[in-house]
């Protein structure tokens, strides 16, 4: 890159071109919210075991609720047809499928608003000719992010139709997984369109380590919840409900009961467990470090992400702890799911800030 296009890189936008950048930085604001609600949502479906109502995916028209009782009735026969109802729940009426019917039907209809959300102020900026082209294949990618995931949720019920009453433990992780990307894309691009400058070119922090460092630990909260994901998948939370210790010991007798070994990661509930309690307290001490090391910055738009991070992570944590001995309450354990959104996002904001950060 020559010194030319640097300096034209950092340079600030012209004051039209700066504040159509934080309209559509704030419509991506809006995005991010969504998507948190969506997350919400998302763990009060797994939490109520809800997911697996609705067997059937129609596009749009399953978008209409039943308006009849036979409507109710061919729904529920489907169900009952499901080996989750054969095996856990052959108990249930047609108002007791009515309960779980609601929560995975507003699961779906608020991805779909969620797309609708985006894709017509999307189309809108493209014709008003406000979207830059370096900015387009930023929102083309969350667009299709978006998109795999509405699949990537019905690859996942999908698992849990057949021969188990539950879903993929695999499949729930990835589902997990690219929601939080799709919320890292949306947010770090907000960010970026917020503070007048698209991307990192030309900008070469202040505390380059420092910066290193806020990345990593967006990385590796990531992973905390893969693992999170996994202990939902098993429900491994309701096991060893008594902290810090599993059972009167700190690695519970049961780590290697599977083998051949590696599948004790993702298929032994003990294992599973142990690992995300381990993790998680590796990301406490990580986000601690990282805010004592970077505290002494006296700028604002560094310490105010700093501060949520940090309170982030220890309101996490705790609220980890209490859901775990309280064996997983639905309150709690959507609570803790969401709690995971606002850390990872508090991640991103200390990054996006250290990364640009300069003296």
């Amino acid at each position: 890159m020559t010194s030319t296009s640097i300096d034209r890189a950092t340079q600030p936008a012209h004051p039209d071109r700066a504040a159509q950048r934080r309209q559509i930085g704030q419509w991506l604001l809006v995005c991010s919210a969504a998507i948190f609600v969506m997350v919400v949502i998302g763990g009060i479906t797994r939490l109520t075991e809800s997911g697996l109502s609705m067997v059937e995916w129609r596009a749009f028209l399953d978008a209409v609720p039943p308006m009849s009782e036979a409507a109710w009735q061919r729904l529920f026969d489907l169900y009952r047809q499901t080996p989750e109802f054969q095996l856990k729940n052959a108990w249930m009426t047609l108002d007791d499928f009515k309960t779980i019917f609601w929560w995975e039907y507003i699961h779906r209809l608020w991805g779909r608003g969620l797309g609708f959300l985006f894709f017509i102020p999307f189309v809108w900026f493209l014709v008003k000719r406000r979207v830059e082209a370096r900015l387009l294949p930023a929102l083309l990618a969350m667009f299709a992010l978006g998109a795999v995931q509405g699949a990537i949720g019905w690859w996942m019920v999908k698992s849990g139709l057949v021969d188990r009453p539950d879903v993929s433990q695999y499949r729930l992780a990835v589902h997990l997984t690219v929601a939080f990307l799709l919320q890292a894309v949306v947010f770090w691009v907000a960010l970026d369109l917020i503070r007048g400058r698209i991307g990192a070119e030309g900008i070469t922090p202040a505390r380059p380590g420092l910066a290193l460092a806020s990345v990593g630990l967006v990385w590796w909260t990531l992973f905390v919840i893969v693992t999170g994901a996994f202990v939902a998948g098993t429900n491994a939370g309701l096991a060893y409900n008594t902290y810090p210790l599993m059972d009167g010991r700190i690695v519970p007798e049961g780590y290697f009961a599977i083998m051949p070994g590696w599948l004790n990661l993702f298929e032994n509930t003990a294992a599973i467990q142990f690992n995300h309690r381990l993790v998680t307290l590796l990301t406490l001490v990580f986000a601690v470090w990282l805010w004592l090391k970077a505290w002494p910055i006296e700028d604002r738009a560094v310490r105010l992400p700093l501060g949520l991070m940090l309170a982030a992570v220890l309101g996490q944590f705790m609220l980890g702890i209490a859901t775990l001995l309280a064996q997983v309450p639905v309150s709690l354990g959507a609570a803790h799911q969401g709690g995971a959104y606002v850390l990872f996002t508090a991640t991103l904001w200390t990054a996006h800030a250290l990364r640009r950060y300069r003296d």
